[in-house]
């Protein structure tokens, strides 16, 4: 990976990430939260696009709607594992 690609992948991650948190609702976390919620997003939304045969014409702005995506998934995914872990 090319320290071009780092850059970018770090940047669409901290705004995905961020932009995930405010759809979401669950408050908005530090900057380095955001980058992994982001990250991980991106790895996430990116497997589901490609699974269902779904390209982006812009490859920038595709990176950063599928990394909101996958980081709304991972954050919705982390509130019911929290819930299901403090529910005793």
């Amino acid at each position: 990976m090319e320290i071009q690609e780092l850059v970018i992948l770090i940047a669409t991650g901290a705004i995905a990430g961020w932009l995930a948190s405010l759809i979401v609702r669950k408050g908005g976390f530090n900057i380095f939260g955001n980058i992994i919620i982001g990250v991980i997003g991106a790895y996430i939304g990116t497997a589901l696009f490609q699974t269902l045969g779904i390209r982006f014409a812009n490859p920038h702005l595709g990176l950063l709607a599928m990394s909101t995506i996958g980081a709304i998934i991972l954050l919705i995914l982390m509130g019911f594992l929290m819930k299901f872990m403090t529910k005793k």
